[in-house]
């Protein structure tokens, strides 16, 4: 004979359900939204830092170009005409590229170079003289600038 299979009523049968509780995707969305918070504008830092670069690779290659032209001629005036497309093949007197526009400022015995920010990169200004002098003007959130050097981080930090 079977034995009797005795069936309890608080424990009814039923199959486990698969799936994730709406407490689980609560708790991963706000893991991933804090993480988000943390990440994004660290990435955003990093991509401007990276666009600064941009400028002061060009300010420094100018600079050079502007000194060779000063070897040749004894005077740096006629420099920024001549050498203002050949800028790291981008940084151009005139269209500039997306991120900064160059300018220059010529005498016979001085220049001064500037990298105007434009687009994203509004409110950074990098300048360099004949003398080596650099300065940052930033009026960018969360950046400042320093009248001595080009600045390549938040609060001021230089190069």
């Amino acid at each position: 004979m079977k034995p009797l299979e005795v069936r309890h009523s608080f424990a009814p049968l039923r199959k486990r359900a698969r799936g994730f509780t709406l407490l689980e995707v609560m708790i991963t969305v706000a893991i991933v939204g804090i993480l988000a918070a943390i990440a994004l504008p660290s990435y955003q830092d990093y991509v401007t830092r990276g666009r600064i670069t941009e400028a002061t690779t060009g300010l420094s290659n100018y600079r050079q170009l502007y000194e060779q032209y000063f070897l040749d001629s004894r005077s740096y005036v006629g420099a920024c005409a001549q050498y203002s497309n050949q800028i790291n093949g981008q940084m151009q007197q005139t269209s500039g590229t997306a991120d900064f526009a160059l300018t220059c400022v010529e005498t016979a015995s001085t220049y001064t170079i500037t990298a105007t920010g434009q687009g994203v990169m509004t409110g950074f200004t990098y300048t360099v003289d004949n003398f080596g002098n650099k300065a940052s003007v930033v009026t960018a959130s969360g950046w400042t600038g320093n009248p001595g050097c080009w600045i390549v981080r938040k609060g001021g930090l230089c190069e």
